[in-house]
């Protein structure tokens, strides 16, 4: 299921991390689903189990995933929630550069161009 790419620029433990929030958010993995061990996650994709390790303290950390000594790591109940907050406040960020777009002189129906293309087209 997981994948690194070793030549990306994005840290492996990184890739991980937003693969797995990905895995979250499209259902892929759902509230109370056990993540591989570190052990078995390693030898699938030939990393160091430290970097493992690292990426899945991290998910511990933003709430994604619990981990349950001597059990493993396991999707929270409410990993959506974070996943959303946490991209809600990205949109802070967005205004931000829409601002910068617009001071650019990029149209507003070149950005709503791109909202309609990801958004896939009238839907709402």
């Amino acid at each position: 299921m997981f994948q690194i790419d070793l030549m990306s620029h994005v840290p492996v433990y990184e890739q991980l991390v937003r693969q797995t929030e990905t895995y979250v958010l499209t259902g892929i993995l759902h509230e109370g689903d056990r993540m591989p061990s570190v052990r078995t996650l390693a030898g699938e994709l030939s990393v160091n189990p430290n970097t493992i390790q690292k990426a899945f303290a991290e998910l511990d950390r933003r709430g994604i995933t619990r981990s349950v000594p001597g059990k493993g790591s396991f999707i929270s109940p409410d990993a959506k929630d974070v996943l959303k907050d946490m991209h809600r406040e990205e949109l802070k960020e967005l205004k931000a550069h829409l601002e910068k777009f617009k001071l650019a002189g990029i149209s507003e129906k070149e950005i709503l161009g791109c909202v309609k293309d990801v958004y896939g087209g009238n839907e709402g």
